[in-house]
Parts: structure tokens; sequence; C-alpha cells
């Protein structure tokens, strides 16, 4: 759910017989029909969490990735994706993290980037664009780098904001951008709060990745 321009689907595409990229905006799927043109087994869905195109009970694998913060209910959103798997299936989910023992510099510094988020998201697209990408090249990319520098001198970097880029494209960097700047509604859940919210949704076995990006979460249909 959420396939936007298919970044994700490239390396899920191989591994199953058919997959369902599924996405409420035109453009977004124009892109991924681009980008995933060489794959075999591959649909296109023009549908948002509300209309999702499938039977219910009828998926083996279902998988949203920093796409269900966006949507103002995100339970209900995710309880919709989760009707669609068989018993038994597993759905991987990544929701951005409410900084989750962070220190208070931390959550400065991210109160800081939500002001220019609000402002950024409210511009036209292409001027929206623009301004992702400038941030990509003068935050992201900077502080990437010196995070990948002092990782080689032995520093633990994992505090540092943006380390995680540190072994990522530039192309990366671009996407998460323009996702995590150009977006006007943004939430953020604790782990627990995701835990309380998978198993509401009717998952069980639930299992979090522990390292960055937080969080990644996986949870067995019921």
């Amino acid at each position: 759910m959420g396939c936007g321009s298919g970044r994700w689907a490239r390396g899920v595409a191989t591994r199953v017989g058919t997959l369902h990229c599924i996405d409420p905006s035109k453009k977004a799927l124009h892109i991924a029909k681009q980008a995933l043109g060489a794959f075999i087994g591959v649909e296109f869905h023009n549908a948002g969490v509300d209309n999702i195109p499938l039977p219910d009970a009828s998926q083996d694998f279902g998988y949203s990735l920093g796409v269900l913060h966006h949507i103002p209910d995100t339970e209900a959103a995710m309880r919709s994706c989760v009707a669609k798997l068989k018993t038994g299936a597993p759905f991987l989910v990544y929701l951005y993290y409410a900084f989750d023992d962070r220190p208070v510099w931390f959550r400065a510094i991210w109160r800081v980037s939500d002001f220019a988020r609000q402002i950024i998201s409210r511009m036209p697209f292409m001027v929206r664009k623009s301004m992702t990408n400038i941030l990509a090249c003068i935050v992201y990319w900077p502080l990437a780098r010196i995070a990948m520098i002092m990782q080689k001198m032995n520093f633990d970097v994992e505090a540092m904001p943006l380390s995680f880029y540190r072994d990522q494209s530039f192309y990366t960097m671009r996407t998460d951008a323009l996702d995590r700047f150009g977006t006007r509604l943004e939430q953020r859940f604790s782990r627990c709060q995701i835990q309380q919210m998978m198993e509401a949704c009717g998952l069980s076995d639930i299992r979090f990745r522990e390292t960055a990006p937080f969080w990644v979460a996986c949870g067995i249909k019921k």
C-alpha cells in the first residue's frame, strides 16, 4: 500500500508471483510503472486504503513502508490493509517513531525541522520538490558524510541526526527528504503504540527491527 515511485517494489517484485502496487496518486503510479516496467507479474492500482481493489483474505503478504503515518486515521488504514491478508500472512510496516528515548536536544532539532516541514509542504509541488532536493544537498548529505567519517574513526554515531543515511545513496536522501518535508500530515508513534495498533488490527507475533530506521515492525495475521 502506497507504492509511490516503486522504490521498495523493486526488491519485492523478484520474490513474488504477483505484486499489487497500490497508490492514490496517478503521478506516482506513472513513475512506478516506468521504474518497474521490466518486471513480470506487477499490477498497478490507482486506489487508497478506503477502496483497496483486492478481495479480503486473498493475499500472502502485505507491506506499507513510510505511508500510513501520513493518513489521518492510521489504525483504520492499517486495518484495511490487514483485511486483505490470508490468515497466517505477514504484514510489514514502517511508521515514523516518536523519538523514543531520544535526548531533549534531539527533539528540539526535530521541532525546528517540523516547522520547516509545515512551510515547505504547503508550496506547489515543483517548488516543494526543489526545496527538498536542496535540503538533501545541504543537510542530509553533509550530516550523513560526517557520520560516515566519524564511524570510520570508531565513534558511535547512532545518536547523530541523519546518521542512518551514512551508507545510503543520494537518491534515497532526496526521496526521503521529499517524503519527510513534502507532506502536510505527519504522525509519530512510540513502539508501544505501534504494538497496540497492530494487535488491534488483528496481528500477532509482532517483531520490531532494533536498528534504524524506527519503527519497522512485522506481524502475522491471526
